[in-house]
């Protein structure tokens, strides 16, 4: 094996393809990168030099799982709450080396700010209280329905819904739609019977995501918030609610989890559309042909 020189470090740091001068060491990067291997036109110290650092990296108080894009198609998740700002900005400086898109989760105005001195792309959606470091345009697909039960809980359903476009989805918001006034919902229902899947985002007694869960053919998710008085608990009457109900077809995530939704919302679109792990599936069933021929 050759001798690891300064050049081959540089070629290391450089080569392979980027987005925007932003490394995204995704599934089509390291096929990329492998593909290079095989050509002869990088070494294989090359290559090990910028596969090692793919499982995680350590930096004392976190470790970066860097694997997780190629696993999951999506990098980690920062969630900002329970995290000093200097750790919060020794994560985003860190990722925002090898990632575009990076949702930072639970974020404050003082988060931001924070973000906003060490990362130099960002997008602040104060309202889900999420940051994007190094946003970038995706293509979006299919029909996501975030449907909010009150004004009050639309903080939540702005969470999952901006979770949804980041990792490429449209998403149809029916806000303050509630079962106060279920005229509301039913003057909407044309475009939850379009979508592939609906988060239904509900405070006080949760009954919503039933509501929803009777009308639609498309898997719902609740969420229930802590939005509501006293008896509400915080949110475990809507939570007790939701997961009681009658109608077939509704899950539940945690009291006030609209990341949780969006994200499990994005799976079951990205399913309906066929688009989950495409890659992922041609790969296997090329790795099972080309097993096969050589038996």
């Amino acid at each position: 094996m050759s001798q690891f020189t300064a050049s081959d470090f540089s070629e290391a740091v450089s080569t392979g393809p980027s987005l925007h001068g932003v490394k995204n060491m995704d599934t089509l990067q390291l096929r990329h990168l492998l593909e290079q291997v095989r050509a002869g036109q990088v070494s294989l110290d090359v290559a090990v030099h910028k596969l090692r650092k793919l499982p995680f990296d350590d930096l004392g108080y976190a470790k970066i799982d860097y694997h997780r894009c190629i696993r999951q198609g999506v990098p980690e998740v920062i969630y900002c709450e329970g995290k000093s700002l200097s750790q919060i900005q020794g994560i985003v400086l860190r990722m925002s080396r090898e990632h575009c898109n990076i949702l930072a989760s639970r974020a404050s105005p003082e988060v931001y700010r924070a973000i906003c001195e060490v990362a130099e792309e960002h997008c602040y959606h104060e309202q889900a209280r999420m940051v994007i470091i190094n946003p970038r345009e995706v293509e979006k697909i299919g029909n996501i329905a975030v449907v909010s039960a009150g004004t009050s809980d639309i903080p939540i359903a702005e969470e999952a819904a901006i979770t949804a476009e980041t990792l490429g989805n449209y998403v149809h918001r029916l806000y303050d739609v509630g079962v106060a006034g279920i005229h509301r919902l039913l003057h909407s229902c044309e475009e939850l019977f379009r979508a592939n899947v609906a988060v239904v985002v509900a405070g006080m007694e949760g009954a919503l995501a039933s509501v929803v869960g009777g009308l639609v053919s498309c898997p719902v998710i609740g969420v229930p918030t802590s939005i509501g008085y006293g008896a509400s608990f915080g949110g475990v009457a809507a939570l007790l609610s939701m997961l009681n109900s009658c109608a077939s077809g509704v899950s539940v995530v945690n009291i006030d989890n609209g990341f949780g939704a969006g994200y499990q919302a994005s799976l079951i679109n990205k399913l309906a559309v066929g688009k989950l792990h495409d890659h992922s599936v041609h790969a296997r069933e090329r790795i099972q042909r080309e097993s096969a021929a050589t038996l």
